[in-house]
């Protein structure tokens, strides 16, 4: 029950994790200056994949579709790309090719962790 009345914040947590964890193991591709910086791109993340992220999957359902949903990845990088450009130099990757790397193990994380926590909450 917890997990759906916190589910924001736990994401957030989550995603911070996930990020700082990100940049230790692929230091060549993506650079977090410190933990403070990792909570301040994990939460415009969030923002961006609340307001932004349900457009940009609209506009681009005749792609997503010819793709079998792999353009899904792509969607996520340019989330990960733009969250990087709002937060700044504090939060960089080496290259577009780096967020999509990081979008595809960020949703196999995710698809994981929520499948494991609804499984757990019934």
């Amino acid at each position: 029950m917890m997990f759906n009345r916190f589910s924001f914040l736990q994401r957030l947590l989550i995603n911070v994790i996930m990020l700082l964890a990100l940049a230790g193991f692929f230091k060549n591709g993506l650079y977090i200056e410190n933990f403070t910086t990792g909570i301040l791109a994990a939460l415009v993340l969030g923002i961006l994949n609340g307001i932004l992220r349900p457009f940009l999957q609209l506009i681009s359902l005749p792609l997503t579709l010819l793709t079998f949903g792999l353009f899904g990845f792509v969607i996520n990088a340019v989330i990960l790309w733009l969250t990087s450009w709002i937060v700044g130099a504090g939060f960089q990757f080496a290259s577009f090719g780096w967020a999509l790397l990081i979008s595809v193990i960020m949703s196999v994380i995710n698809a994981i962790l929520s499948s494991y926590l609804v499984r757990n909450n019934k």
